[in-house]
């Protein structure tokens, strides 16, 4: 039974299955697929059970962590499978805890459903887990000479080895860059202000605009340099406090994840997009990095869409919440340009599909994207202007 827990944890491991929790003696494994709709969530217990009181706590346990996840995931799915692997059944009866799947109540129609596979039932029980999984599940016969046990410990060796290895490589990639630009951006835009007041005052709309503040006639006169310029001036101190600590921040993030010349060119695309959409929004004279910062955003957005659920395991929750709080923000308080907002977010997305993600390739993804940031941006010139 040894060598089947490890085969199972192996066969999910090669349906693109990835460990999420393993426990310190690896007798209780989680994985999760991002790829499988059907049954995004399996946990595999190896334990010789004896008796059905013990099964019932187990599975209460499992049940309230399945609930837990259920909260967290987004889209629907059919089932959370528990499975355990036991020599032996229970010696007293155990079947009825196992007969119908417990319903997840922050899923509609999803269950959670519990099999126990042990010796008199193999067979029967890896057709109905195929059967929901929607995979076939076979075992290459064991060779006649080799030792069940040493090739469930040559299995374990090799799935933990490859956790660890999933794990360090997770792991590099938030630690790809130093945040250089992020510190020059932050200096950059700091000292921008301290010129303003002393030039008559951050909130003066003259300054504003002899400082190169989005102003629609200029910009549609010729200086198309403010479609950039805006990015490093700000109203009033608290405007520059708010967008500078939301620069350090996701700053930080966005440079480490991406590298410093990716992060430059992400920063000033979703920049010149934020501007645009406020160009093509908005009359009113307008400055900020706000744009450029919901950018930042837009890129961890196309991490997300690389990484799913690297994404959704780290960041991805509290990201998406930020966007959704920020843009009901700018929709309920006046004076607030989320077009801008919104122009830099689409920005930042494409402009981190055109660079991609350090060490990956994707010409045909990276070309599509630059396809669509060039048209809408000359799309967008053109009613402009």
């Amino acid at each position: 039974m040894e060598l089947l827990f490890w085969q199972l944890v192996y066969f999910f491991i090669k349906q693109r299955y990835r460990i999420v929790q393993l426990a310190n003696d690896s007798r209780e494994i989680w994985l999760e697929s991002l790829e499988n709709k059907h049954v995004p969530i399996v946990r595999l217990v190896r334990d010789d059970i004896d008796w059905s009181q013990w099964l019932k706590r187990d599975i209460e346990y499992a049940w309230r962590v399945a609930e837990q996840i259920s909260k967290r995931r987004l889209g629907k799915f059919n089932k959370i499978v528990n499975i355990y692997i036991s020599t032996y059944p229970p010696v007293d009866d155990w079947e009825f805890l196992i007969e119908k799947p417990l319903p997840l109540s922050q899923q509609r129609n999803a269950a959670f459903q519990t099999f126990l596979i042990h010796s008199g039932n193999i067979h029967i029980s890896l057709q109905q887990l195929a059967d929901i999984v929607q995979t076939p599940i076979a075992f290459p016969p064991l060779a006649g000479d080799r030792d069940p046990f040493f090739e469930a410990e040559r299995l374990k060796r090799a799935i933990l080895r490859e956790a660890r290895e999933q794990q360090e490589r997770e792991r590099r990639l938030f630690e790809y860059g130093k945040p250089v630009f992020t510190y020059i951006f932050i200096a950059l835009q700091v000292i921008v202000f301290l010129l303003m007041e002393r030039s008559g005052g951050s909130t003066n709309p003259d300054v504003l605009i002899q400082y190169g503040a989005k102003f629609n006639p200029l910009i549609q006169a010729g200086e198309w340099w403010r479609f950039f310029t805006p990015i490093f001036l700000h109203i009033g101190f608290l405007h520059l406090l708010m967008n500078t600590f939301a620069l350090y921040y996701l700053g930080m993030a966005v440079e480490r994840l991406y590298g410093s010349w990716r992060f430059f060119f992400i920063y000033f695309t979703a920049g010149f997009f934020g501007t645009l959409g406020s160009f093509l929004f908005t009359a009113s004279l307008s400055a900020g990095a706000s744009g450029a910062i919901f950018g930042l955003f837009g890129a961890l957005l196309y991490f997300g869409t690389v990484y799913r659920h690297l994404f959704f395991q780290t960041i991805g929750t509290n990201i998406i919440s930020l966007i959704v709080i920020n843009l009901v923000f700018g929709m309920m308080v006046p004076g607030i340009d989320n077009a801008g907002h919104i122009g830099g977010l689409i920005g930042g997305f494409l402009a981190a599909g055109i660079v991609h993600l350090p060490n990956h390739f994707d010409w045909k993804r990276q070309m599509r994207s630059l396809l669509i940031t060039v048209s809408i941006a000359a799309f967008g010139l053109y009613v402009g202007f």
